[in-house]
């Protein structure tokens, strides 16, 4: 006699899957640009302009936006 409502989530599995997926793509983009400074502020690092700073990691953050934008616009299963 007492029916609980039935739920309807925003997303299902494959949608939260691809959204964390993101995340994680977009958090290690971050992680990669992080560091690259000299201990002595008297010395110029040239770690700064790497391939890992200036080239793979806006790669990876622009990825990991693309791929959580996919994931909020991908239809939903019937």
């Amino acid at each position: 006699m007492d029916k609980k409502p039935q739920t309807d989530f925003l997303f299902d599995r494959t949608k939260y899957t691809i959204l964390i997926v993101g995340l994680l793509v977009t958090a290690l983009g971050f992680i990669l640009m992080i560091g690259g400074g000299s201990d002595d502020p008297n010395e110029f690092s040239y770690d700064l302009f790497n391939f890992r700073r200036l080239t793979l990691a806006p790669f990876l953050v622009l990825l990991g936006y693309a791929i959580q934008i996919y994931s909020i616009l991908k239809s939903k299963k019937q």
